[in-house]
């Protein structure tokens, strides 16, 4: 009896044995289909805990295409940092520059924050093939080599359209820093940003200011003019900033391009008819020119940038006119960093 009830057992074991291997079979299986193919769906079947939604868009895999469906919105919610976004306006020929200041920005470990307004789709696709997400088109697209020279009609399309920029960024309920992209990082800015003012800017004048300056918006010359640069500003998300850059625009289009005139409009100008024509309403801070000084001071007065050194913080390469001259005086002045520094830019080498 007792060896006829071993035999049952041993045919269900065998059974099992027979079961389980070919389950076993089967998932090894089905682990090496998940293994060949998913990579190459790019599939996200299986993501870490932590991550989100937003740490996968937008995406490198992009196509060229997608980006002109790139919204302002998006851009800057993937950009910002600390509620804070760092943006230029840049057209393609000044993509060169723009490498330059990304190198000095790099330096200073901000980056991140940083969102490209490209003025047409070449620059808008250089930019997010090399750095995706990092540079948005605000429709129209303008004529790259139009807006290449200063005083020009296509110059002028470009930069009057950055008041609605930093509106648009401002009502989207984030800080924005501008600047021009003929500038050069040699210190953190932002340890500069005291307080908690609706608008800081910097002075273009040439005059030497005591170090001890005031802050104040400054009082009109005798011709009625202030010389506030419009290349640099730092704006709150505020009631304050929105109305400044609202009186911006509005200054812009009361005064709009005409072939005509011998004195063509420009939009300074009418940044400091618009600074004060808010001063009541518009808690502004100008930043110490010893810290940023305009091109005219720090390229010509040797003897101020000695007797200042150690505290410049932004440099803007203005009071020259021409690509190259102001590549030339960057190299003079050793803030030339694309030839030697490209790979610490994000953009990397361009081409």
């Amino acid at each position: 009896m007792a060896q006829q009830n071993q035999r049952p057992i041993s045919n269900r074991s065998i059974s099992l044995l027979n079961r389980n291997g070919l389950l076993l079979l089967l998932l090894l299986g089905l682990f090496v289909i998940l293994g060949v193919f998913l990579p190459l769906t790019g599939s996200s079947l299986f993501l870490s805990p932590d991550t989100t939604s937003s740490s996968l868009s937008p995406s490198p895999s992009l196509s060229v295409s997608d980006w002109s469906d790139y919204s302002l919105a998006q851009a800057v919610k993937f950009v910002a940092k600390n509620e804070t976004v760092i943006v230029c306006a840049v057209s393609y020929p000044f993509l060169p520059f723009l490498n330059n200041w990304l190198i000095s920005i790099s330096r200073q470990n901000h980056e991140e924050k940083v969102l490209v307004i490209a003025e047409d789709y070449a620059t808008l696709y250089k930019v997010n093939e090399k750095w995706p997400g990092h540079a948005v088109l605000i429709p129209p697209a303008l004529d790259p080599q139009a807006a290449h020279k200063f005083g020009s009609q296509g110059f002028f399309n470009l930069t009057s359209r950055r008041p609605q920029h930093l509106l648009n960024i401002l009502e989207l309920g984030y800080n924005v820093m501008y600047n021009d992209v003929d500038m050069v990082w040699l210190q953190d800015p932002f340890q500069y940003l005291q307080g908690s003012h609706d608008a800081y800017f910097m002075d273009d004048m040439i005059a030497i200011k005591p170090l001890n300056h005031s802050h104040g918006l400054p009082p009109r010359s005798r011709g009625g003019v202030t010389y506030v640069c419009s290349c640099m500003i730092f704006l709150r998300s505020t009631d304050g900033a929105k109305l400044l850059m609202k009186t911006w625009v509005e200054e812009i289009q009361a005064q709009p391009w005409n072939n005509t005139q011998a004195k063509k409009p420009h939009d300074q100008p009418a940044f400091n008819r618009a600074l004060h024509k808010t001063a009541n309403q518009v808690d502004v801070y100008l930043l110490p020119q010893s810290a940023f000084p305009s091109g005219g001071l720090y390229f010509k007065n040797e003897t101020w940038v000695n007797e200042t050194k150690g505290k410049h913080v932004i440099v803007h390469n203005n009071y020259i006119i021409g690509y190259e001259r102001k590549m030339k005086r960057f190299q003079d002045f050793n803030l030339w960093l694309v030839d030697d520094h490209a790979l610490e830019s994000p953009l990397g080498i361009l081409k």
